[in-house]
């Protein structure tokens, strides 16, 4: 008997990677589930946790925005770690640093001590996420990955499912404090598993770590998040706005001067240099500016506009997730079929439908089945387009730039996560007079006069419009990221 080369189907090395990869993908799905799952519980249960804490407008903002800024401006960082110490070690840490984050922020005496243990959360998240991605690229046969990527994505959209309906539960029944105390036991399952599945991999070479780049990134986005959080209360005109935003552009050249001087860039601006690189990392950055908020701001609609209770509200999110889960292992199958940049052009159109139908009907008095439509249609488009664009990038790179290129990924990604939640509650809660913005965090501004409902709704359009135009330019950006055909004979996507 002739015996199969070890990289062709039905070979015993093929069998066994892929018994393998499957068992690894069980661990990061698991990651993902844990930080998607503390995630999309707080969005819905925040008016509780404001109304616990007696929280203004801007510390409310803050519960979120602390874990979005710290961990966008860790995740490179800790992606260049892990090639030093070990990305299972790194991968591992990450666990265990989330899940004391959240057992201490159930503990939080006030406010700010929370935002704080957001941020150390922050950091284990970053952990988790700069290596899975890379992780279970590594583990993939090149002609599953399609299919591992589908599965992993589609987790989060589990955990976004299961998310608010626990986090509506928990607010109504167990209190604030066990939304983040969920998160301890399904933390430590985590650790032990990964502990007993992940295997040991080589270092990689030890190369220096970008410490002033990190510093301007995190500097810079603290500058643009305090002048979006601060734009919706206090005008455009105010000194905290025009400073911020000011301090924000001032530092993009000259974070594009270190990091083209620097050897080992936290954000290499080289690779916008390659046009596919370039234009997907673009479309994922706006998708993210368009999705990320969603369901926060639907959660807000439900319980600020119609004065419904967090579990209600919870039940009410639900086609964005459900959409996710659906679509996202089903663009996983398709994709050993179709082309992942077919999956992210026909994602990101989906999603701006979507938003579009979310845009022309937005009143308390909407129909729920309509409401309901536009959601699942972001969720359908969201998972779709995250598993091609992935796949996408990922797939197109040698195996010694991955570790690299995914951390430059997810960075963009999660800037455009961090502005969204920003931009969404500045541009939304500036319909409102500012006596009445804390009402809208708690959760409580339906008690107050037609004329106060109205004007909120005034927020939700434009906050729908704006997100809704952000998406239709994600999707041009998804067409423009069409790779070159490469030379006759030449692999145009070498692994």
């Amino acid at each position: 008997m002739v015996s199969l080369p070890q990289d062709l189907p039905g070979s015993p090395e093929y069998v066994s990677r892929l018994r393998y990869a499957w068992r690894v993908c069980s661990v990061t799905s698991l990651g993902l589930v844990l930080i998607g799952v503390s995630g999309s519980t707080l969005n819905v249960a925040l008016p509780a946790v404001v109304r616990h804490f007696h929280a203004d407008a801007f510390a409310s903002g803050w519960i979120l925005l602390a874990f979005l800024l710290v961990n966008t401006a860790t995740l490179v960082f800790f992606g260049r770690v892990a090639d030093l110490l070990g990305r299972r070690e790194v991968y591992l840490a990450g666990f265990a640093l989330f899940t004391v984050g959240s057992l201490l922020a159930g503990l939080s005496p006030g406010v700010w001590f929370l935002i704080a243990m957001r941020a150390v959360q922050a950091v284990g998240a970053a952990m988790i996420l700069a290596n899975g991605t890379v992780i279970i690229t590594d583990a993939f046969p090149p002609d599953r990955l399609s299919q591992g990527m589908g599965v992993y994505i589609g987790t989060l959209s589990v955990a976004q499912l299961a998310g608010p309906t626990l986090g509506g539960l928990v607010a109504e029944t167990a209190g604030w404090q066990w939304i983040f105390w969920v998160n301890v036991p399904a933390g430590l399952i985590a650790l032990v598993w990964g502990a007993f599945t992940l295997r040991r991999v080589a270092r990689g070479p030890r190369e220096p770590v970008d410490a002033l780049g990190n510093l301007i990134v995190f500097t810079a986005l603290s500058a643009a998040l305090i002048a979006l959080s601060e734009a919706g209360s206090r005008g455009l005109s105010s000194p905290v706005v025009i400073v911020g935003a000011s301090l924000a552009l001032a530092l993009v050249p000259v974070l594009v001067i270190v990091e083209r001087r620097a050897s080992h860039p936290v954000l290499n601006v080289r690779l916008f240099g390659e046009r596919m690189l370039a234009f997907a990392n673009l479309a994922s950055f706006c998708n993210a500016l368009a999705r990320a908020a969603l369901i926060l701001l639907v959660a807000l609609y439900f319980q600020a506009a119609r004065g419904v209770d967090a579990v209600t509200a919870a039940l009410g999110v639900l086609p964005v997730p459900i959409g996710m889960a659906l679509a996202s292992p089903a663009a996983g199958s398709l994709g050993r079929r179709i082309s992942p940049y077919v999956l992210s052009v026909g994602g990101s159109l989906l999603s701006a439908a979507g938003l579009g139908v979310l845009a022309l009907n937005t009143d308390p008095a909407t129909p729920y089945w309509i409401v309901g439509a536009g959601l699942f249609l972001c969720g359908c488009g969201s998972g779709t387009f995250l598993t091609g664009n992935t796949t996408q990038v990922m797939a197109a790179l040698p195996a010694g730039s991955l570790g690299l290129v995914n951390g430059f990924r997810l960075m963009i990604m999660n800037v455009g996560i961090v502005l969204s939640v920003a931009l969404t509650l500045s541009v939304l809660t500036s319909s409102v007079s500012p006596e009445l913005r804390d009402l809208v965090y708690e959760g409580t501004l339906s008690r107050m006069s037609p004329v106060a409902v109205g004007q909120l709704m005034d927020g939700f359009r434009r906050t729908y419009t704006v997100l809704f135009a952000v998406a239709l330019a994600g999707a041009l950006m998804s067409m423009l990221a069409r790779a070159r055909a490469a030379p006759p004979g030449q692999d145009p996507a070498p692994r």
